[in-house]
């Protein structure tokens, strides 16, 4: 068994810190730099380039809405061209700095709301897979287990890698628990790893309700601006090694 473990990284704005990247990066295998939009701007785009390629790590871009003050996590209503356009202009200007470094986007992995967003709306995922197949067809488009983003990604043509989350509680549709609701952030680090072992080795997640839901996922999540975060990539990736579960770029999922 193999699994891939991704963090979103390069968030930090100005002189605003956002989460430990330096410190995560030993224990993921794929990254997804923030574009400008929700996090990041150009000095921080081209410090993360850098970290990430001499961290031998697989290099994707985590687009989002226009909105730093919200953290792309505010719902925010377009019209499926102006969502495919906005995604362009990310994946462009983080490109400029993968091809300085010899780099390429290896995949792309919607932000905050628009991820959520394109999860359960057809036409709104349809519009963020044309724009990574606009852009180059050979990247992976990431999205949650059983949402609208990977039937229109696999329509359109784009290898597609089902992500599942650690730090994240899921509803009984498979949905992720909002964030405004209490306990929808996981923060231990041993209930972390014991989910990632059952995500891999079941193909099973408990929702929120307790209930067990079945999973399959080809990258896992952790989220590289929870205060735990550091101890829990660790934590992640020494349990799936002790239960012989290989940490794997998602390219070599397929």
């Amino acid at each position: 068994m193999k699994i891939d473990l991704n963090c979103d990284m390069g968030e930090s704005f100005g002189p605003y810190t956002m989460g430990r990247d330096q410190e995560v990066l030993p224990y993921v295998t794929s990254v997804n730099l923030a574009c400008g939009f929700h996090g990041g701007d150009p000095m921080v785009m081209a410090k993360t380039v850098k970290l990430a390629k001499k961290a031998k790590v697989n290099i994707g871009a985590h687009p989002g809405y226009h909105d730093l003050q919200g953290f792309g996590r505010r719902k925010i209503t377009m019209a499926p061209d102006e969502v495919t356009a906005l995604i362009l202009y990310q994946l462009g200007a983080l490109d400029g700095f993968l091809r300085r470094e010899g780099e390429r986007i290896t995949h792309v992995k919607p932000h905050g709301a628009l991820y959520n967003q394109a999860a359960v709306d057809a036409k709104l995922a349809w519009a963020v897979a044309r724009a990574v197949r606009d852009f180059d067809d050979r990247a992976i488009l990431v999205g949650l287990f059983g949402s609208a983003l990977i039937k229109e990604g696999k329509r359109a043509g784009l290898d597609v890698a089902r992500e599942a989350f650690l730090d994240r509680h899921y509803q009984k549709d498979g949905t992720l628990v909002p964030r405004s609701q209490p306990g929808a952030v996981l923060e231990d680090p041993e209930q972390a790893a014991a989910r990632a072992v059952k995500m891999v080795g079941e193909g099973k997640v408990v929702s929120y309700e307790g209930q067990d839901l079945p999973l399959s996922c080809d990258t896992i999540c952790i989220h590289g601006d929870t205060p735990q975060a550091v101890q829990m990539a660790k934590r992640v990736f020494q349990t799936l090694l002790k239960n012989d579960i290989r940490v794997r770029p998602m390219r070599a999922n397929g």
